[in-house]
């Protein structure tokens, strides 16, 4: 029988072709890898739930280098981390920049974020869904301290009521389920929950919105978003309102996206602060 060879668990008699001189002096804004998918465990205030995530990792490559470590980004991911959250996203971008020998880098994790709710009259309970982005910008200085940007971006689904159809019909008003979308830039000291922003975004629509509704639900919903009609431009505006004095974030952008339930296209609105 033929022994085992073994020489390919020798990583050090490869070439590491990556780290090549590369003569074309031309550096690389972003290198990286997207659209890897993670089962993750989120923390949040109402208690953690596993989700999956979508990375997208990238890094600055100087123009000497010929190439990145791709693996080292993958890596990284399956470090274990019993829980995932705002400061954990942070933590992964400074970790990120020595791992990968670059000086600046991000990442960007999507994922499915859920919220236990109650019906306004039976109590039912059930899990409304979100669409969360954590964006992380790391960025080494001249003493090699790492300065890290975050930003958070969760997407709200709601009700809006037109208060123009309410003024003038005999009958009722048209509504739609409109989304709030709200991108904050986070003072890395902060905490600003993913749950805060939500109450944020439903608190001003014309009602808010559950998986599960009875029939004494919907009669509420009904008449609580038409006693609360909001044109999409009264969305941005009251959600600014509330947002722009917080001193946890340091800039914001709302924008608002009702689909017409009486057009064939949708109407929007967008406010940045800085």
């Amino acid at each position: 029988m033929n022994d085992l060879n073994t020489s390919f668990l020798k990583t050090n008699t490869l070439p590491d072709v990556q780290s090549n001189q590369d003569s074309r002096a031309l550096p690389i804004e972003r290198v990286g890898i997207r659209g890897i998918k993670q089962p993750v465990l989120m923390r949040s205030s109402n208690g953690s739930f596993s989700t999956v995530a979508s990375f997208e990792m990238d890094v600055a490559l100087p123009a000497d280098k010929k190439g990145t470590h791709m693996s080292r980004f993958v890596s990284l991911l399956e470090q274990d981390r019993k829980e995932i959250d705002s400061a954990s996203v942070a933590t992964m971008a400074k970790e990120m920049l020595p791992l990968l020998q670059a000086k600046q880098g991000r990442i960007q994790m999507r994922y499915t974020h859920f919220v236990k709710k109650i019906a306004p009259v039976s109590a039912v309970q059930s899990w409304m869904d979100y669409q969360v982005t954590y964006l992380a910008e790391a960025k080494q200085g001249v003493d090699e301290h790492i300065e890290v940007d975050l930003y958070l971006q969760a997407v709200v689904p709601v009700m809006s009521l037109c208060p123009c159809s309410k003024e003038i019909s005999d009958y009722g008003a048209h509504n739609q389920r409109s989304h709030i979308t709200m991108l904050v830039k986070l003072d890395s000291d902060a905490q600003l929950t993913v749950e805060e922003l939500v109450r944020i975004a439903e608190s001003e629509a014309s009602s808010e919105l559950w998986a599960i509704l009875k029939r004494p639900d919907e009669k509420w919903v009904t008449e609580h978003a038409y006693e609360n009609p909001k044109f999409v431009e009264d969305l941005v505006r009251d959600v600014a309102c509330r947002l722009k004095n917080d001193q946890r974030i340091l800039s914001l952008m709302i924008e608002a996206e009702n689909f017409e339930s009486i057009h064939n296209h949708s109407a929007f609105a967008r406010i940045s602060l800085p």
